[in-house]
């Protein structure tokens, strides 16, 4: 009896083996891959845009549902609370180098255009942004707007060795056959 629940079992455990090797070949976890990165470049820049749209107050005024700043005005106090630490005259400069910066990483992430370096400015981007709300506002405020998730994403993303759907994607072709 012990024998039979042996093979029995060895073979399961080999036909489970194979079977993920199949999928891993070229089927379901290969494909999911290639859609992954899509959807990790996808959801970043278009959250990148989204709050860049909340500060010049594309989603409503201040005060409205789901409407975070309204305006430019809210979003450079926001900073301030933030970056408690910086001078106040630094605030205004730091207020749009954000807000460039996120324009610049969230277009080329949609388009997919260099998109390594992409997501690993956003990687470290996302990462003092969760530190600096951290510190101020305690480590609640970033987990529950998943300021540390969205950093890991971004830094997943960085390690992916294609992108498809992408410029970048077009711009590997081109090279191959110019």
């Amino acid at each position: 009896m012990r024998r039979t629940y042996s093979k029995f079992y060895d073979s399961l455990c080999d036909n489970s083996i194979k079977a993920v090797q199949l999928e891993t070949k070229g089927g379901v976890f290969k494909q999911m891959k290639d859609y992954s990165s899509i959807f990790l470049r996808l959801a970043l820049g278009i959250s990148f845009l989204a709050a860049v749209a909340d500060r010049f107050g594309l989603w409503g005024s201040f005060g409205q549902p789901n409407v975070t700043w309204g305006d430019f005005s809210h979003f450079v106090a926001y900073t301030r609370k933030l970056n408690w630490f910086m001078p106040s005259a630094a605030i205004p400069a730091l207020a749009w180098t954000a807000t460039c910066v996120e324009i610049l990483l969230g277009v080329a992430l949609v388009l997919g255009a260099f998109t390594r370096v992409a997501a690993f400015l956003s990687g470290w981007l996302l990462l003092l942004f969760a530190l600096s709300m951290t510190s101020a506002l305690g480590l609640k405020a970033p987990l529950n707007f998943s300021v540390f998730t969205g950093s890991a994403a971004a830094f997943l993303l960085a390690t992916c060795r294609k992108y498809s759907w992408s410029v970048d994607s077009l711009w590997q072709q081109a090279e191959r056959n110019p």
